[in-house]
């Protein structure tokens, strides 16, 4: 068969991509390997690991109209300058949406300490003043980490504000969740892409040249993805590619039978 190559996707989430590496666009020179789309597969959390019992931010979204909150969360490389912290809260508060948003500790301005553990978040000095108390009806704010996978499967999320990351794109995919796309850096631009013109699943954020977002642009972003007929069309779109991921993964399914050739392709070499 050649050389292969194994994707953590399924062939209806990617179908212009797999089809430009079987044609060889992607290596016009070189050999093109067969890709078997093997997913979703999605990493269970520990969440006894990381706190005791239910998260507060679970307990919180009990409480949530069903699909009423936007998630904020950006994965553990995903970290933001005080400036940019402080504009995601003003359009946050202007947006008037119900939000839960997880903030983790700026980057070291000194790059020789890159490399040493954060700082424990002190939210009241690095959000402007009054702002968790002005929003403390509409939103809920968690330090550092939340159980992503249970978040977003939660009745109560209607939308994800997220870096891109490809395991964050499957989770919220399989949850049948709309995103707003805020790359941050590696392949996420790539994956911006086919989240937003190809799939139809995410709306894209406008950043300035420096990569800085401003608090009217995602106070229109959140707005446009919570409540309007543009985001109830991304949301139907959502679920439907949730159904097929779900199909992939069943007897018969698409990835179960590329599981199958690959394993037969292991055995022929």
């Amino acid at each position: 068969m050649g050389t292969a190559a194994t994707k953590n996707s399924f062939k209806s989430l990617e179908p212009k991509t797999l089809k430009a590496i079987s044609k060889g666009s992607c290596n016009p020179d070189g050999a093109t390997p067969h890709v078997f789309c093997v997913g979703p597969l999605l990493a269970t959390e520990d969440q006894q690991s990381r706190t005791d019992g239910v998260h507060e931010c679970l307990k919180w979204l009990d409480l949530q109209p069903s699909q009423s909150v936007v998630f904020l969360c950006f994965g553990s490389l995903g970290l933001f300058s005080d400036k940019q912290l402080k504009e995601i809260a003003i359009g946050l508060e202007r947006s008037e949406q119900r939000f839960l948003w997880v903030v983790r500790s700026p980057p070291f301005e000194d790059k020789s300490k890159r490399f040493l553990s954060l700082p424990e978040l002190d939210l009241d000095s690095l959000i402007r003043i009054g702002f968790l108390d002005r929003t403390k009806d509409l939103g809920f704010v968690v330090k550092s980490w939340a159980p992503q996978v249970e978040v977003l499967n939660h009745k109560s999320i209607g939308g994800f504000v997220t870096h891109c990351g490809w395991n964050s794109v499957l989770e919220a995919v399989c949850a049948g969740v709309p995103m707003v796309a805020w790359p941050l850096y590696a392949e996420q631009r790539f994956n911006l892409v086919i989240l937003v013109e190809d799939l139809k699943l995410a709306l894209r954020i406008k950043e300035s040249e420096d990569g800085f977002v401003t608090a009217e642009e995602i106070e229109s972003r959140v707005r446009e993805l919570m409540d309007s007929d543009e985001g109830k069309s991304l949301r139907k779109l959502t679920k439907e590619k949730a159904a097929e991921a779900k199909a992939a993964i069943s007897e018969g399914g698409s990835s179960i039978v590329d599981l199958v050739k690959l394993v037969e392709s292991w055995k022929l070499h």
